[in-house]
């Protein structure tokens, strides 16, 4: 007999930030007008688009977003000043390097707590150094596998935004993700600071990614989270790739936590307890992501 795979939308909203690149970012707006169905020329309306098209998200079944972006913006601003560099965006004119990332940690501020409001949960990936070889850029087009990754700093500002969000009461299941592996016992510290009930481990270390989900970037990170974390609370691994190709990843993934987990059964640092660890290694490959990213009981503001 056949199986059924269903397939639920993911909220990317990452052109929105690109406010840097004035001409494909108007588009963009122009295109966000069109799909919410009224105008968008200034930053109350833009907010009232993002939210209409949130909602239309949410009716489709979507319960999850994701931000793309090379590090983390939490620079200080006033709802007056982004008004300002919005309306400047519009009218193509010119932005300092202060104004766009102002406007990016907006950006980034905003669709947090639209998340929190929603009931969803949250993906940040960062540190991606992306289209860094002009030639084949020029040749290809973005995303043709000239990316790299980054090196910012992100211990500070990730630590800042989530405050504010946790201050305003709109901090929401969050999963962060950072291409660059250093950064593994940082977030695991960091995410620490947030923790909080009734969600058991409602801010996670994202599973390994890109240029380390391979054997030793998987086992650097399960170590990782089970020195700094709560291993039996991790939701697993992920492939954004979007092609049936890439789920062997998770049966890869899988193999790699089973084989860890047996050595330290063998080695006496765990349990010699099959089925307990065998329902660890369920709740890591299934139960875990069900339950974080389908809560039974579940506020959603868009209803």
């Amino acid at each position: 007999e056949g199986f059924e795979i269903k397939v639920l939308p993911t909220w990317r909203s990452d052109k929105a930030s690109h406010i840097g690149q004035t001409e494909n970012w108007n588009r963009w707006v122009d295109a966000l007008a069109d799909a919410a169905g009224f105008p968008v020329e200034d930053w109350d309306a833009f907010l009232h688009a993002m939210d209409t098209r949130h909602r239309y998200f949410a009716a489709q079944g979507c319960v999850l977003s994701d931000y793309g972006t090379t590090e983390i913006f939490a620079d200080p601003y006033t709802r007056d000043e982004i008004c300002r560099i919005f309306s400047k965006a519009r009218l193509r004119q010119p932005l300092d390097e202060s104004e766009i990332r102002r406007f990016k940690s907006a950006w980034l501020y905003e669709g947090l707590a639209a998340d929190a409001r929603a009931g969803w949960a949250a993906q940040i990936h960062y540190s991606c150094l992306r289209n860094n070889n002009t030639v084949m850029f020029r040749r290809l087009g973005p995303d043709s596998g000239f990316d790299s990754i980054g090196d910012w700093s992100s211990a500070v500002s990730l630590n800042r935004l989530f405050d504010r969000l946790e201050t305003a009461g709109v901090l929401p299941r969050t999963i962060v993700y950072s291409l660059h592996p250093r950064d593994n016992e940082m977030l695991l510290s960091l995410l620490g600071n947030f923790q909080h009930g009734p969600e058991p481990g409602r801010m996670q270390l994202g599973a390994a990614w890109w240029f380390n989900d391979h054997r030793d970037g998987m086992l650097r990170h399960l170590e990782a989270f089970s020195q700094l974390g709560v291993l039996g609370r991790f939701v697993g691994m992920l492939t954004d790739s979007r092609s049936f190709l890439s789920y062997t990843r998770h049966e890869y993934f899988r193999r790699i936590l089973c084989d860890k987990l047996g050595g330290e059964m063998e080695k006496g640092l765990i349990p010699n307890d099959i089925e307990w660890v065998g329902s660890l290694v369920k709740a890591i490959s299934y139960t875990n992501a069900e339950n974080y990213f389908f809560p039974s009981e579940q506020t959603d503001s868009h209803k």
